[in-house]
């Protein structure tokens, strides 16, 4: 599905999001025509899905990160409706196991996370929560390893 140029530009375009294509294809040794159409091609497969700036939660005055198991009421997925309304809601999965759902969520303090808890809770969809807050991040966010080892296959 991708090779290693396709690799090498995705991780070139993660560390200088801004780089325009004319420099991407000089540090790639390769035609711009060729990087504009690699880029367009994966944008269309949905590889890339944006080129949205990555938000830093803790310096935009969310220092505390949690993530929120919640059981919902007959399977009733309406409540994804919901949590989507709550800003400090940033992904929400279906998983296996014990809950439902798995939320991660933001807040500006161990007692504003008490006020997104509480607003999760709002919909009756939403039967119990169980909330795990995150101490410190070990590991941010990451895709380029990934798309290394998908170009090695």
């Amino acid at each position: 599905m991708i090779d290693r140029l396709d690799a090498d530009l995705i991780a070139l375009l993660t560390e200088e999001p801004r780089l325009g294509i004319f420099e991407a294809s000089r540090r790639l040794g390769v035609a711009r025509g060729t990087v504009q159409a690699r880029l367009d091609r994966l944008q269309r497969t949905g590889v890339v899905k944006d080129f949205a700036p990555t938000i830093d939660s803790h310096r935009l005055g969310f220092p505390v990160t949690a993530f929120v198991t919640a059981e919902i009421t007959q399977s009733d997925l309406s409540v994804v409706e919901h949590l989507r309304a709550i800003p400090e809601v940033l992904e929400v999965h279906t998983v296996t196991g014990s809950g439902d759902l798995l939320i991660r969520v933001v807040a500006r303090s161990n007692a504003d996370l008490q006020r997104v808890i509480d607003g999760i809770l709002g919909d009756s969809g939403i039967s119990r929560t169980s909330t795990v807050i995150a101490l410190e991040t070990k590991i941010a966010s990451r895709s380029v390893p990934l798309v290394q080892a998908a170009a090695e296959d």
